[in-house]
């Protein structure tokens, strides 16, 4: 799939079936995030990857908003440095090549939480150093999903041609 057809129909996937993500699949989503563009080149970020049922369950208990990982194949958690503040978008960069790359491949994924998890930062050892930027299950879609049905406000509203306001068409 070329980049801009995984950009044009993915979506947040919150039922997975129950089916392992090949450890080669895996490497190219850390992989993604690894290559992204960071400024300066810092890379401010630390993956910690999940495959362990037990854990995947956890998190899913701790992120409210995230209870559907319990079925993800994986998951993967962003931390990134402390008090920089460049880390956040750095991270958030990470995350959607991620995400496009594992949707290449087939997985679905969905972005849980934002910001410090103390909880989940326990969890998985994360150092004083670093802090949870993100939380992203991923995992085989559990039904086949309508590609690219995405509601969007149409280009004329959200961007514009050299001065906010004048139609971008």
């Amino acid at each position: 799939m070329d980049v801009f057809e995984a950009v044009r129909t993915v979506l947040a996937v919150r039922r997975y079936a129950e089916r392992s993500v090949p450890a080669d699949v895996v490497r190219r989503i850390v992989e993604a995030g690894r290559l992204s563009a960071s400024a300066q080149n810092l890379q401010p970020w630390h993956f910690v990857v999940v495959e362990e049922r037990t854990t995947i369950r956890r998190i899913g208990e701790i992120i409210t908003t995230g209870h559907y990982a319990a079925g993800a194949a994986l998951a993967i958690a962003v931390t990134i440095v402390k008090d920089k503040r460049i880390a956040v978008s750095d991270g958030s960069r990470a995350i959607q090549n991620m995400i496009l790359v594992a949707w290449s491949e087939g997985v679905g994924s969905n972005w849980m939480g934002f910001g410090r998890m103390p909880e989940i930062e326990a969890l998985l050892g994360v150092p004083e150093t670093h802090q949870t930027l993100a939380v992203v299950a991923f995992g085989y879609p559990a039904e086949e999903l309508g590609r690219g049905k995405k509601q969007r406000k149409p280009m004329n509203e959200i961007a514009s041609r050299e001065r906010f306001g004048t139609p971008f068409a």
